[in-house]
């Protein structure tokens, strides 16, 4: 593990890395051949059946995580978070992962540009919350929750910016990509930033369920062909969906670890000290 000062420059220079790579890369079109899925059967009188209810987990994942987070249990919470503030970045990454249960439905039901801004707005806003949730856990509270709206809006404003280049007919898709790769790698790197909780290493599986999801979008078409049961998008969702699981599996198993627990005491009165 790295010192809290090493992980703050590490952190600095891959928002740079990661911003001046990007930068430097030629203009990326959104492709019109994107919206041509390969499942396009329809079931129950909705289109798109496939493609449109495989969104359902994260809404469930995204409801269960939110009453997880704002159980008044307090004794429940004590031993996911030292700090009860800490759970606050977390909030918007499972208020994104249930919005994104029904702006990607709404997407499916008849896909193109305007309506994948409403599929694309919401996880970014979980993709940036995480990265708050990482700030604020491993480097600086106070600079986790004051980062959150801002890192939320940078999100955000990917896709717009996206959506505008569009309507320019200069369409751009670099800055979106880059919010995507920068959160993954952010998850990445908080694997050697100071911990405070066990189960580190369940940001890796977050990732990695991530990057399942992004091959089997790839593979949409031929994942179908193989039998015509199942897309490579339908399992896509299934997989980003279980990367939010994962983050609340998680939370829910997670305990301090105990160095990060001690350095809270209060040796002349063996209370817990909220920083």
């Amino acid at each position: 593990m790295i010192s809290k000062k090493a992980s703050t420059s590490f952190l600095l220079v891959l928002t740079a890395v990661v911003a001046a790579a990007f930068s430097l890369l030629p203009r990326i079109p959104q492709p019109q051949s994107y919206h041509l899925f390969a499942d396009r059967r329809g079931f129950l009188g909705i289109p798109n059946f496939g493609d449109v209810v495989s969104n359902v987990p994260f809404g469930v994942i995204g409801i269960w995580g939110l009453l997880f987070l704002l159980s008044s249990d307090s004794g429940r919470l004590a031993g996911c978070f030292l700090d009860s503030r800490e759970r606050w970045p977390y909030v918007p990454v499972f208020i994104g992962l249930l919005l994104t249960a029904f702006g990607s439905s709404y997407y499916h039901l008849s896909p193109d540009n305007s309506r994948l801004v409403w599929d694309r707005l919401p996880m970014t806003i979980a993709f940036m919350a995480m990265v708050a949730a990482i700030i604020a856990e491993r480097i600086s509270l106070r600079d986790g929750l004051w980062l959150l709206p801002l890192l939320l809006l940078v999100g955000m404003g990917s896709v717009l910016q996206w959506y505008a280049s569009e309507g320019r007919g200069a369409g751009d898709l670099r800055f979106y990509a880059a919010v995507q790769t920068y959160s993954a790698l952010v998850l990445l790197l908080a694997l050697v930033f100071p911990k405070r909780y066990t189960r580190t290493s369940d940001l890796a599986v977050v990732v990695g369920f991530y990057a399942l999801a992004k091959a089997l979008e790839s593979l949409d078409k031929p994942i179908f062909a193989l039998g015509h049961i199942v897309s490579g998008h339908t399992l896509k969702h299934l997989a980003a969906a279980a990367a939010g699981y994962w983050i609340l599996r998680m939370l829910q198993k997670r305990q301090p670890v105990l160095a990060a627990a001690s350095a809270l005491v209060r040796p002349d009165e063996g209370k817990l000290e909220r920083v």
